[in-house]
């Protein structure tokens, strides 16, 4: 069985304060907690910001975790919800592990 993922991609919304860090965001601690709720059920692998100047960041989510149980737990993100990121899921297929 092919190892397939469906990642969670942050990228800023309509709502973020251009010159401000991602932590400077407001309702990025939000953001942290709602997908700190994902790692405690153990439905999230990784998952962190870029830190190239584009911003946003990624979500990885553990085995199993099928992409519409994720995209609905994206939707209902704080911050998406209030506009300062908006998020895209993609399929991953792990090529390589170790």
């Amino acid at each position: 069985m092919k190892d397939v993922r469906f990642v969670v991609f942050h990228t800023p919304g309509p709502q973020w304060l251009e010159g401000q860090t991602l932590f400077d965001q407001p309702g990025v601690m939000e953001h942290v907690s709602h997908y700190s709720k994902l790692l405690e059920a153990g439905k999230l692998a990784l998952g962190g910001p870029h830190l190239d100047a584009d911003g946003g960041g990624m979500m990885i989510p553990a085995a199993g975790v099928t992409e519409a149980e994720i995209a609905a737990f994206a939707a209902e993100d704080p911050a998406v919800k209030s506009g300062v990121l908006s998020f895209d899921v993609r399929p991953w297929l792990i090529g390589m592990s170790a």
